[in-house]
């Protein structure tokens, strides 16, 4: 006697439950909303996801903003750490393990928008760099560079030479012909991404022209999925598609990301990503500040603070699907969450 197996998805405050699949072929795994709140800072923003090899778990690291802080303007945007998640179920469950140790010199300095490889068994780290903490917008922005064999113990090698000492957001990917690139936005080129190229990892090489030029911009992500590469940018209202066949003429498409879900903590657009491509599945990571209306409304009190719930941010995953050419994102619709040991 054969059975009928029956998966029923039901919706439980902005979580997606399975039930009755004790005859079903395959369970969905539902990517909780949001994934993961800092529980130190509650500031949690610009995600990048790693298998940590020497732990043998899935690792998220990220801008630690200090949201909880009431300090003026941006202020919270400065001071920060890089704050650590891990999860040893696949990513059903995130765990706050604490902060990286980078100091390079003595004081309270900053460190924005990581970006991590692995080659030959060494961990290498892009990460933002600003001599102390701010109130407003500003400051040397410079990309440092270093190295590890576990994730937590990080040795700095250098400051690379880019375009300005204004850059932020590195994206990496290798390529087929051995090399790396580095994608980065420039606010000294008008917040243009700009692009630098290496074959080992510690000296890179400058490309004068702007790869993308069209319009503002900044977190560039750049992933292979369906074959094409993908640049992924963010525009500060959601993130913009730009497809290529060979990693060097980018084709602009439409945005992802760029409305709010009925997920909790899911609004109202998605800003800064992570993409993770697994069981030819393309996960995206992405922050989001759930407490305002769009993005970039967050002013601030009479006293010059802007309020709690307006700085504060969580972070989200959802699947990006190839149709007709390009890639689209429905936040609302349920999907299977699993993160394979790897």
């Amino acid at each position: 006697m054969h059975f009928k197996k029956v998966l029923l998805l039901v919706s439980i405050m902005g979580f997606y439950k399975v039930v009755g699949a004790q005859y079903a072929d395959s369970i969905l795994h539902a990517a909780p909303a949001p994934l993961f709140r800092d529980p130190i800072t509650d500031g949690a923003a610009d995600p990048v996801v790693i298998w940590n090899r020497a732990e043998k778990s899935w690792w998220m690291l990220y801008s630690q903003r200090r949201a909880n802080t009431e300090a003026p303007d941006v202020a919270y945007c400065y001071g920060n750490d890089i704050g650590i998640a891990s999860t040893k179920d696949h990513g059903q469950t995130w765990v706050y393990r604490g902060t990286l140790n980078l100091e390079i010199e003595k004081g309270r300095n900053t460190f924005w928008a990581p970006d991590i490889v692995y080659e030959n068994g060494m961990y290498h780290m892009f990460v933002v760099y600003i001599q102390g903490a701010r109130i407003h917008w500003g400051g040397k922005k410079r990309m440092a560079h270093y190295t590890s064999t576990n994730l937590w113990d990080w040795k700095f090698i250098d400051f690379l030479k880019l375009s300005s000492e204004d850059v932020i957001d590195a994206s990496l990917c290798k390529m087929p012909n051995g090399l790396w690139r580095m994608w980065y936005k420039d606010d000294a080129n008008n917040a243009r991404i700009m692009l630098a190229e290496s074959n080992d990892l510690y000296k890179w090489k400058m490309v004068n022209q702007p790869v993308i030029s069209d319009s503002r911009q900044e977190g560039p992500k750049i992933f292979q999925y369906e074959n094409y590469y993908w640049m992924l940018t963010d525009e500060w209202h959601g993130m913009r598609v730009y497809r290529s066949k060979d990693g060097e003429i980018w084709e602009k498409q439409g945005l992802v990301l760029d409305s709010a879900s009925s997920r909790r903590e899911d609004k109202p657009s998605g800003a800064h990503g992570d993409v993770i491509v697994v069981n030819n599945k393309a996960y995206i990571f992405y922050f989001t500040h759930p407490g305002r209306i769009s993005h970039g409304e967050a002013p601030a009190g009479e006293n010059g603070i802007i309020p709690f719930n307006l700085r504060r941010s969580s972070i989200q995953a959802a699947q990006l699907e190839f149709k007709n050419g390009t890639l689209v994102c429905d936040r609302n619709k349920p999907f299977d969450f699993w993160l394979p040991d790897e």
